[in-house]
């Protein structure tokens, strides 16, 4: 597999890398089977987070007696020095090594204080002055916390959604992180799910040099779908332009990219899936979306009492009670146009 050094570390990581948020939705043994796969064919380079409940107590267990072998990258969410340390000695633990290669400060609204002595910034400079942490970096969703932190020199690597949806701000960001020598991790590459035309989305990232795509994996298969291509690298010619100009079009407006950050909401909706279904309908097998049981769940828009936490926490500043109307409304005209089907069962 390719290889590219991550910025100014000294980390030779796979251009095919695994996002593992995923794996927390798979049994143990699942789990283990797939990353040990990825493992075997080739793949250095693991992408997981403190908040993704059991995923690196998984990979723990996957790179026992290998753990060198592998390069693993882990987030905390700690807004204090105290939390930090807390995260990383849970993180150290489950994953059962005595040191981090890439520790990342998982989507903070804004850079933490690098003269504070006693604040996140110091503690991360202290990890990694231990031992504990080889590199740090910064993920995010907010682009201008993402320029701030390629710009700063303070960060080895900044990890930001990326995908053939992104638009000239996004490769801007790409190309400052290569001008200063910082890793750029793409997460989001299939957008939350909204794209799927995979041999597509391989072939835009592939283009950048400096990008290393994290793609998220839960089943064998996916596994399986992104080795091929990276065995044979698809190149975009004016067929495979046109299907991404063309969901570049379709998408070009304000759209959930189901990063997840507006969750909990008091009323119990899902957003992240009620706030994009009509486009997950339309760009994927419906069937699942028009049981009793989900109609139900999309039904709970209904009860929304626009308090305005949702759409606080948006990192793109959507106008989330808005959208979730708007797709209710689409929604229910889909079920319309689909009404003898639901009755057939």
């Amino acid at each position: 597999m390719q290889k590219t050094r991550l910025g100014k570390t000294d980390l030779m990581v796979t251009r095919t890398a695994f996002g593992a948020l995923p794996i927390q939705r798979d049994d143990v043994k699942t789990a283990v089977d797939i990353v040990s796969r990825a493992f075997d064919a080739g793949i250095n380079f693991f992408d997981t987070a403190r908040a993704y409940t059991d995923s690196e107590e998984k990979l723990g267990l996957a790179f026992e007696g290998r753990r060198h072998k592998v390069v693993i990258a882990t987030k905390t969410q700690a807004a204090d020095a105290k939390t930090l340390w807390a995260h990383l000695e849970t993180s150290l633990k489950n994953l059962r090594t005595d040191y981090i290669d890439l520790y990342q400060l998982h989507n903070p609204a804004g850079l933490p204080d690098p003269n504070d002595e006693k604040g996140l910034y110091a503690a991360l400079v202290e990890a990694k002055r231990k031992g504990m942490i080889r590199h740090f970096g910064i993920t995010n969703h907010r682009i201008h916390v993402a320029r701030e932190a390629a710009e700063s020199g303070l960060y080895e690597t900044v990890q930001f959604p990326f995908s053939y949806l992104s638009q000239q701000p996004e490769i801007e960001l790409v190309n400052l992180c290569k001008s200063r020598d910082v890793g750029f991790i793409a997460m989001k590459a299939l957008s939350g799910g909204l794209v799927a035309n995979v041999p597509a989305t391989f072939a835009f990232l592939r283009q950048f040099d400096n990008v290393v795509p994290i793609y998220g994996i839960q089943h064998m298969w996916e596994l399986e779908q992104f080795l091929e291509l990276d065995q044979n690298p698809p190149i975009i010619d004016a067929a495979m332009e046109a299907v991404m100009e063309k969901e570049r079009e379709e998408l070009s407006g304000d759209f959930c990219r189901s990063c997840g950050y507006c969750l909990p909401c008091p009323q119990n909706i899902l957003i992240p899936q009620a706030a994009r279904i009509y486009f997950l309908m339309t760009r994927s097998p419906y069937q699942p979306y028009i049981t009793s049981e989900f109609q139900a769940e999309m039904a709970r828009v209904e009860t929304c009492i626009e308090c305005g936490a949702c759409a606080s926490r948006c990192p793109y500043g959507l106008d989330t009670p808005g959208l979730l109307k708007r797709q209710l409304a689409l929604y229910k005209t889909f079920l319309a146009e689909h009404q003898d089907e639901i009755k057939n069962g």
